[in-house]
Parts: C-alpha cells; structure tokens; sequence
C-alpha cells in the first residue's frame, strides 16, 4: 500500500482506513481526515482536529485491534460534499461518514460517527 495513496473517491477512504489502522499506522489513518475534523468517538464525546484524531488512533492500535472490510452502503454525492456509510457485521446501528472533496479532486472526511446505536427501546 503506498503511504501516500489519497482518496480518489469517497468509497475509497472506507478501504485505506481499515488497511492503515490493521497496519497500526495512526498518522496515516489521521491523514484521511481534514485538520478540523469532528470524530464522534469515544462514545459520547467528539475528538477534534486531526492531531486529536492521530492521539486517539495511537492509542486505540496499541492493542493491535483487527478491522475487516464492511460492505459501503450506496455513497451520497452532492457538490463536493459525500455521505459514506456501512452497516457493522452485527448488524447494530450504522457508521457514517461526511466527507468533501479537496482542491486537488481528492477526498477527506469531515466528520466521523464510528458507531450509531439506536435507541433500545
């Protein structure tokens, strides 16, 4: 995987995160988001900003977690702004992403919701 590879689609962002973060690499899974990116995790709090983003991945792939491709759900493209989500394996909840296009044509996410839980009722 070259270091460098950037998004050339939004469904692509979904695939170089799952291979980054099973490399253990956090400042490459950082560089997938913009530098005001809003992360929606840990559960019920936000981590903001992409060095804030590569903290917390430092941490999280310390314990050499295993993510597995997950099947994207269909993307939502409108100016430059996209939608990407997949639905987790367990089939609890969903994750969504906003992602937008740089000048460059390539893409970044803006904001990150890992992991939606809906409401047990």
């Amino acid at each position: 995987m070259p270091e460098n590879e950037k998004a050339l689609r939004p469904e692509d962002l979904t695939r170089l995160f799952i291979e980054r973060s099973n490399a253990g690499d956090a400042a490459g899974v950082a560089a997938l988001y913009e530098e005001n990116a809003v992360m929606a995790y840990p559960a019920g709090s936000q981590t903001v900003g992409r060095d804030a983003i590569r903290g917390l991945w430092e941490k999280v792939l310390d314990g050499a977690p295993r993510f597995e491709q997950e099947q994207p759900l269909p993307t939502l493209i409108s100016d430059g702004i996209a939608l990407t989500s997949t639905p987790p394996k367990d089939g609890s909840g969903a994750r969504a992403q906003v992602v937008r296009r740089q000048p460059d044509g390539t893409w970044l996410r803006l904001l990150d919701q890992p992991e939606f839980m809906p409401p047990s009722h």
